[in-house]
């Protein structure tokens, strides 16, 4: 690049903009058409901009080490356009990057090799799934974001079908729908809603890009028949966080038109708690009544068992560096917790957290090896994971490292561990990462049998998202990765 002029500079990025816009049209129609999602290196290419395509391409180069360009790219997306592929997720970038170390040639001939199960229709189907009934139970901060990916995900052979949520009366219906409203339309820390949404008192439904959503209001679930709204057969998302046994979750199975409850918090008694990509497989087809356990163990659970699988958990210790949630008080006041009382944006507050111990639950071979505590600190959003472990047997921080970014990248859990290398990183940079956790690189410390790891996470989107392939996985939505993971 120092031989090149400013003008040609600018050139090439003119050039690529020109390129990344040609190709939003074709990764849209792929999605629609053909039931393909587009990704590169994990990062969905989908209903994206110009510049954030651009962006994520200019990524790969902190993780392979080797640049890759929309003009690497361009002929493989433009090539599967005329290809008739069948439901997939394809990582563009891991193609592109193979496709360039091979010197280029032939997109077609490259894709029909790459891509053989799903060319020509093949497997063309997304598993044993039929389209799913959503109701979210609760619309507070995970409710909304779950309604945002949810929306987002509708189509593209994705099934699931947001259909409700149920919130408690606030007397004026009309008013309370439009505040209900603004709150998907904007939020303080994620931003605002990627599309349209529009109102309607009397029939008591939001419209979101297209999705109606009935509001229901109702003090307990027992107030509720969904088939009294068409709605059949669905999983109810419970958000509130009321209930979490099986006797107070119950209550959804207890409503007609309701074959499943998923919770979003930890799980108590046998309600199983589940951290996608690493326990999912646990479910069984006559369980109705599912955790998906807490953001922070969805954070730390991949991170760990990769661990234990290379080198092996001795003991630890799990610090939680953790966001203020609504649970706490703004101002100093009466609080039933210790210390949760005190002013949650003026204070770091040191409190304890379950996550180590529910660490056991995803992960039997990690059971009483583990401790924890937590500091709530005065952010709204992200969160860190401080990972102090005694290994079996001895590494140092690269190869520790290595081997993480190749998980990250290559592997059954590289929708669950992501990867930064990075010295200037801070927690705001993780906004929306959709990863249950990010393993920041350059913090890593190793040191024969001790290892410390920082894992940061997204503790509302990350988990969200985790949430969301619960549901996929328990609706029977089931994509073919390609290319396949060779870890």
């Amino acid at each position: 690049m120092s031989q090149q002029t400013p003008d040609t500079v600018f050139q090439e990025w003119h050039d690529n903009q020109a390129l990344a816009e040609q190709m939003i049209p074709m990764i849209g129609s792929l999605y629609r058409h053909n039931n393909v999602v587009t990704t590169l290196y994990g990062r969905s290419l989908f209903n994206r901009s110009v510049i954030r395509i651009l962006k994520d391409h200019r990524f790969v180069r902190k993780i392979e080490g080797t640049e890759l360009s929309v003009q690497d790219t361009f002929p493989l997306v433009k090539a599967m356009t005329e290809l008739n592929l069948g439901p997939a997720h394809v990582d563009v970038g891991k193609l592109g990057v193979a496709y360039k170390k091979q010197g280029g040639g032939d997109a077609l001939a490259f894709l029909r090799r790459e891509l053989a199960e799903i060319v020509d229709g093949h497997c063309a189907d997304t598993g044993n799934g039929e389209p799913k009934d959503v109701v979210l139970y609760g619309f507070g901060r995970i409710g909304r974001i779950l309604a945002r990916v949810l929306v987002e995900k509708a189509g593209g052979g994705n099934l699931l079908r947001l259909r409700a949520i149920v919130v408690r009366g606030r007397g004026d219906i009309a008013k309370d729908l439009e505040k209900r409203a603004s709150l998907l339309r904007r939020d303080s820390v994620h931003g605002p809603f990627d599309g349209t949404i529009s109102v309607d008192p009397e029939a008591r439904t939001l419209t979101a890009n297209g999705n109606v959503i009935k509001v229901i209001y109702a003090d307990s679930p027992s107030e509720i028949d969904y088939t009294d709204y068409g709605i059949d057969n669905a999983v109810v998302v419970d958000n509130t966080g009321i209930w979490r046994d099986e006797d107070g979750l119950g209550q959804h199975l207890a409503c007609k038109g309701v074959a499943k409850a998923l919770l979003t918090a930890p799980g108590k008694g046998d309600v199983k708690n589940i951290v996608y990509g690493i326990n999912h497989q646990d479910i069984n087809a006559d369980d109705r009544i599912i955790s998906a356990a807490s953001c922070t163990t969805n954070a730390i659970v991949p991170a760990l068992k990769a661990l234990n699988d290379e080198y092996g958990i001795v003991h630890g210790h799990v610090e939680t560096v953790h966001s203020y949630t609504n649970d706490q008080n703004l101002i100093d006041n009466y609080h039933k917790g210790d210390r949760r009382g005190r002013s949650a944006p003026l204070n770091m507050v040191l409190t304890e957290t379950g996550a180590a111990k529910a660490v056991a639950k995803a992960l039997p071979e990690l059971g009483g090896k583990l401790t924890g505590n937590a500091i709530r600190v005065p952010t709204p959003n992200v969160s860190m994971a401080i990972l102090n472990l005694t290994l079996e047997r001895e590494t140092d921080v690269e190869s520790l490292n290595d081997y993480l970014r190749r998980m990250s990248i290559d592997s059954q859990y590289q929708k669950q561990i992501d990867y930064v290398d990075s010295p200037e990183v801070v927690s705001t940079d993780f906004v929306g990462n959709r990863h249950a956790g990010i393993v920041d690189a350059q913090a890593t410390i190793a040191n024969g049998k001790h290892a410390v790891l920082y894992v940061w996470y997204d503790n509302e989107f990350g988990y969200s998202c985790q949430v969301i392939r619960i549901l996929q996985h328990i609706s029977n939505v089931a994509f073919r990765k390609l290319p396949h993971a060779q870890g």
